[in-house]
C-alpha cells in the first residue's frame, strides 16, 4: 500500500480524495488534516499531497521548501497559473495537479511521485510547452545549451520519459541520455527533479 498524507483546508476536498484513494485498494491515507500540524513529525509516508493555498492568499512555498527534503510532495491546487507552477517546483515539489483534473490523473500522479518520479497534469504540461515555445527575450543566457539540449530539457520539463523524448525527437534513447548528461554538467544538477527545476528557472528568465 502507498501511504498518503493529505493536507488541505477544505473538508470536502479531503474527504472526497480519501474516498477516491480508498476505493482503489492501492493507497492508504494515513494522515489527513486542515494544516501541516497533522504531520506531527511523521516521515514514514510515500507522498504528501499538499494544497498550495492553505487558507491564505499566498502559496505555501516556504513550507514546500522545508518539507521536500523529508517528503515526496505532490502539490494540489485550484490554481493553474504558470507562476504558481514554476515556484512550487522550484521550491521542491515533485509534482503538480489541479483540482479540476480527472480523478484517474491523481492516482497516476501519486504512483509516479511515490516512485520518486516527477508528474505534471496534461493541462499544465501544455502551459509549460507554450511558455517554452515563446521567443526568448534574453539573447545571452547565463548557461548556453545546444539547440537539441534545449529541446530535450523542454521535454523533461513537461514530464516526458526518456523513451518518449527519444520518439518525439526521432533519436535513440542513448542519444537522449547523452544530451541529459551534458545538460546536467552544464547546469550543475544531479537528478531529474533538479533538471525540471532548472528548466523552469530558464522559463522564468526567458532562457
Amino acid at each position: 500500500m502507498i501511504k498518503i498524507a493529505v493536507v488541505d483546508d477544505h473538508d470536502l476536498i479531503r474527504h472526497g480524495l480519501e474516498h477516491l484513494l480508498h476505493s482503489t485498494g492501492e493507497f492508504e491515507v494515513v494522515l489527513s488534516g486542515r494544516d501541516l500540524g497533522v504531520l506531527d513529525g511523521r516521515t514514514d509516508l510515500d507522498v504528501l499531497i499538499l494544497d498550495l493555498y492553505l487558507g491564505v492568499d499566498e502559496p505555501c512555498l516556504t513550507a514546500i521548501a522545508e518539507l521536500s527534503p523529508l517528503y515526496n510532495v505532490l502539490v494540489m491546487s485550484a490554481s493553474a497559473k504558470p507562476d504558481d507552477l514554476v515556484h512550487a517546483i522550484r521550491a521542491g515539489a515533485r509534482g503538480y495537479v489541479t483540482k479540476s483534473d480527472p480523478a484517474e490523473l491523481m492516482t497516476t500522479a501519486l504512483r509516479t511521485v511515490a516512485a520518486r518520479g516527477f508528474y505534471l497534469s496534461a493541462g499544465l504540461a501544455d502551459i509549460l510547452h507554450a511558455q517554452l515555445a515563446a521567443p526568448a527575450p534574453d539573447p545571452e543566457p547565463a548557461v548556453r545549451l545546444a539547440p537539441r539540449e534545449e529541446e530535450t530539457l523542454a521535454y523533461i520539463a513537461q514530464g516526458f520519459t526518456y523513451d518518449q523524448i527519444a520518439r518525439r525527437m526521432g533519436i535513440k534513447k542513448s542519444t537522449v541520455d547523452t544530451h541529459i548528461e551534458r545538460i546536467r554538467r552544464k547546469l550543475q544538477v544531479d537528478n531529474k527533479a533538479q533538471l525540471i527545476a532548472a528548466a523552469l528557472r530558464r522559463i522564468e528568465r526567458g532562457r
